[in-house]
């Protein structure tokens, strides 16, 4: 019994999922990835498109008509006086603000945790349905906003159950409480039994219209232990 939960824990570890590509991006770029249990996003601007210089016209142009030298008559220089040189302190250089070409940010986003109940909630009997749910919400939503650049986030769960006593079983529904609660699970015999859930996260992402699905999935473990116990009997005339 122990092996089989200990194998179930491990076997749900998060997918760790390779970041945004080196690629170039003139205008900008976004992705959205699951890493270490987290929602990685992360949007990088680069310096916009190359502009195209327009060749300039090349205007030809006329034969100038070139001027008869005129001879000047000789002047006699008089002697310079000089005077002594000032000593001019070095002009300090001011620093240079270089403009930003490219921009980039990366944030990361926890998912919801979920709490596990099941009714009876107090020893339950065997050969009797145990209703299971967890608090969960269908669907999770978010929108962020990195360097300008609106990133809009659409997840949703998937839920595997572990009774501890061998079974399991896979799902979309969170479950819920009696009459209405469709995960269910009847014990054949008495005892203790660690009940393992493991929610899955997985959907899309949005950017200027284009949605792209998340890379990668991330999953949390919710674990508690239920007593059953075997009803009474009595004998009567």
């Amino acid at each position: 019994m122990k092996a089989k939960i200990l194998f179930l824990v491990s076997a749900i570890t998060v997918t760790s999922l390779s970041p945004l590509k080196a690629a170039d991006c003139e205008v900008a770029c976004v992705d959205v990835y699951a890493q270490d249990g987290q929602l990685i996003f992360e949007a990088r601007k680069g310096s916009g498109p190359k502009a195209s210089v327009a060749p300039k016209p090349v205007v030809k142009s006329k034969p100038v008509a070139k001027p008869k030298p005129v001879v000047k008559p000789k002047v006699i220089a008089k002697p310079k006086v000089t005077a002594p040189k000032k000593i001019v302190a070095p002009k300090k250089k001011m620093p240079v603000a270089v403009a930003a070409t490219s921009l980039s940010d990366r944030i990361s986003k926890a998912l919801p945790t979920t709490g596990v109940a099941y009714q009876p909630n107090f020893q339950p009997l065997i050969n009797v349905p145990v209703y299971f749910w967890c608090d969960m919400p269908p669907i999770f939503r978010s929108k962020v906003d990195l360097i300008g650049e609106v990133i809009d986030v659409t997840l949703r769960p998937s839920f595997a159950w572990a009774f501890g006593d061998g079974s399991f079983k896979s799902t979309t529904d969170p479950g819920g409480p009696f009459p209405k609660g469709k995960i269910t699970h009847t014990y054949s015999n008495p005892g203790t039994y660690p009940v393992v859930l493991v929610t899955t996260w997985g959907g899309t992402f949005a950017h200027n219209g284009v949605e792209r699905a998340i890379t990668g999935q991330i999953r949390k473990v919710t674990a508690l232990t239920i007593t059953v116990v075997a009803a009474n009997t009595r004998f009567t005339n």
